[in-house]
């Protein structure tokens, strides 16, 4: 007898998958088993950008080294190049798409013309203006946000210079991009511009290729995805660390219950404050719920956790299992990582699933468009349909019983001050820590989840293990909530799971051993944190100097290929898992994988097996350690008064 194929690590997940497969319900988990994927377009041997092709280069059994051609000529080198570069410009454009429309609300926000909408973190709002050159002395906040939407939305169509945001990296990091050439221009044009070069019969050098492909991964990092953070910190306030409770358990048996999904939080952030209005409340009331509970899927989950303590039905593969649960009255898409088969799933139910975003439909679901003019009507009016499809449930409700608390919303500023109070807020501790041995350094593990991995598996396989070792994890996404599933996002993580350095700063400090930072476009954060530590001292004087890297164990989108590629080319070492889209050609591979080493001072690797990839990340913290001369153990030593007046 053949092992049963494991599907996921998380009860609640596996109790609606068996539910799924005994009424026939077709999801993402039995799709997989009956569709397997392409071992040619696994490695990114197809080429079919002209209608002369596909042309299809897999290597030759007989021979791996024979020169491989499509009909134009163009080598696997090339063919690989382009559809990796095709692939982060997709993923930059989602992420930078996501930061328009953001960019677009505050406008509005700050003009007085979005429902619902308002200015939350003042303080913010003067730093970014600062960062953005613009004179605040005197200024009402209003005319100050007017003038920062504007400029940030000048950010997209920029045809010259550089954008803004890059002179926030350390000095030598902006070096290191002028020198080779790719500090982007303006977000769109790297876009645009990795489409056309990728067009059949121009750029047609793997290495040419390659380097815009930095230049366009750069727009969405240091870019499109910094200000979405930035602006959404603003108009919704800095998160700061608060409870929350995650995982299908979250779902109530005798109240509405709504699932927002997808990953802008406009409309969410809109949800929450409608829900909790007496007049919506009473219409759940007159249908016979307790209530309503909203609750969050994906990365708008993210958002509105960390914001709000709303909690969290779960991550990427659960989707369609919270409607499975038969609970649910209404669910909400907007963009990115919201699966088709959602629709074929609510039919199964008496769930409505609503598209709410001008770029994203799916078939057979209702549209109510969102709009901030009008914002917080259209949530009302979302909130009433769900409050009326209540008695509307046809099927026997099942809610797994398995639900955690969770600590989230440790932003750049949060972290800052934990470290070092509200009056000498600083990362010196965290410098202090890593150059003392008790962390051994940090790294930022995050990313989707992949239906041809086992769910949760590969994110809290390396986890612990980097936590065991005294690494701090940083974790935003789909991974953040596989580790608040787990008991990963509570303080009293430290002591069952991390090293006794890691151990004993957490306890000192009030924090987890794992860091939830946000959602995926705020990945951006883990870069202001990263050049907080630079800035602050000790540790090198450019990200490449820290003893840091990064990891996607369980990616699956191609915004995952353009936060790795903006990770590498800002210096740090960066491991995916469960595939890699370059084994086509071993000179791309070769490329991203050595030769970047030497251009940005980080580098590409792949690894599926968790525990071997951890261990990878934690050889490079060690060869960090020793290039910065502080990879001896010290010795701790008890001042007495005479050595305490010697300090000064």
């Amino acid at each position: 007898m053949s092992e049963e194929i494991i599907k996921t690590v998380d009860r609640a997940t596996k109790e609606l998958i068996d539910k799924a497969e005994r009424e026939n319900i077709k999801t993402v988990f039995s799709r997989s088993e009956e569709i397997r994927p392409c071992p040619i377009g696994i490695e990114e041997s197809c080429c079919k950008i002209c209608a002369m092709g596909p042309c299809r280069l897999p290597r030759s059994k007989k021979d791996s080294q024979r020169e491989r051609v499509g009909v134009c000529g163009a080598t696997i080198d090339t063919i690989v190049a382009r559809n990796f570069a095709r692939r982060v410009a997709a993923g930059v454009a989602a992420h930078s798409d996501h930061a328009r429309e953001v960019a677009e609300t505050f406008l509005k926000t700050a003009r007085g013309e979005a429902q619902g909408f308002t200015i939350k973190d003042e303080v913010k709002l003067l730093a970014v203006a600062l960062d953005f050159g613009i004179e605040i002395e005197g200024k009402d906040a209003r005319d100050i946000a007017i003038e920062l939407a504007e400029k940030a939305l000048r950010e997209f169509g920029r045809q010259k210079g550089e954008l803004t945001y890059i002179n926030k990296a350390p000095k030598k990091r902006q070096d290191i991009w002028r020198r080779h050439g790719v500090v982007p221009r303006g977000i769109d044009r790297e876009v645009v511009e990795v489409m056309h070069r990728t067009h059949m019969g121009v750029d047609q050098d793997y290495r040419h290729i390659l380097l815009q492909t930095t230049r366009c991964a750069l727009a969405d990092g240091w870019g499109g995805s910094m200000i979405s953070t930035d602006l959404q910190d603003i108009m919704f306030g800095t998160p700061v660390p608060v409870l929350g409770s995650i995982n299908l358990g979250v779902l109530k048996e005798d109240e509405v219950n709504i699932v927002v999904h997808g990953h802008e939080p406009l409309l969410p952030e809109l949800l929450v404050a409608a829900s909790r209005e007496p007049g919506i409340r009473s219409l759940a009331e007159k249908v016979g719920a307790k209530g309503i509970n909203l609750a969050g899927m994906c990365c708008s989950a993210n958002e509105v956790l960390m914001r709000h303590g709303i909690p969290c039905a779960g991550n990427f593969l659960q989707q369609e299992l919270a409607i499975i649960t038969g609970a649910v009255e209404l669910m909400t898409v907007d963009v990115q990582c919201e699966m088709q088969g959602l629709q074929s799933v609510a039919e199964c139910f008496h769930t409505k699933l609503i598209t709410t975003s001008d770029r994203a439909r799916i078939e057979g679901a209702e549209h109510i468009e969102f709009h901030p003019e009008d914002g917080l009507d259209t949530a009302r009016k979302i909130l009433r349909l769900a409050i009326e499809n209540y008695p509307n449930r046809r099927h026997a409700v099942y809610i797994p019983s398995y639900k955690q608390d969770t600590v989230v919303g440790f932003s750049h500023e949060t972290i800052n001050y934990l470290l070092g109070g509200l009056f000498r807020a600083s990362y010196r501790p965290l410098n202090d820590n890593i150059i003392n041995g008790r962390i051994r350094g940090v790294a930022g593990v995050v990313g989707c989840n992949n239906v041809r991995t086992p769910h949760d598996l590969c994110h809290l396989t390396m986890i612990k293990e980097l936590i065991k070792n005294d690494v701090l994890v940083l974790t935003t996404g789909c991974a953040a909530m596989a580790c608040g599933k787990a008991g990963l996002l509570i303080p009293e993580a430290a002591k069952e799971f991390a090293g006794s350095g890691l151990q004993e700063v957490c306890e000192a400090v009030g924090i987890p051993p794992v860091l939830h930072m946000g959602a995926c476009v705020d990945n951006s954060r883990i870069l202001v944190a990263a050049t907080a530590m630079v800035k602050e001292g000790g540790l090198g004087d450019d990200l490449a100097d820290l003893p840091a890297a990064g990891a996607a164990p369980e990616w699956m989108s191609e915004k995952a290929l353009a936060i790795g590629h903006y990770f590498v080319a800002s210096g740090i070492f960066t491991v995916f898992g469960t595939t890699w889209p370059t084994l086509g050609s071993d000179r791309v591979t070769g490329h991203l994988f050595k030769d970047y080493e030497e251009m940005f001072k980080g580098m590409w690797a792949y690894e599926p097996d968790p525990i071997k990839a951890a261990q990878l990340m934690i050889e490079h913290i060690d060869k960090k350690r020793k290039a910065l001369g502080i990879d001896k153990a010290r010795e701790r030593v008890l001042f007495d008064m005479a050595m305490r007046r010697a300090l000064g």
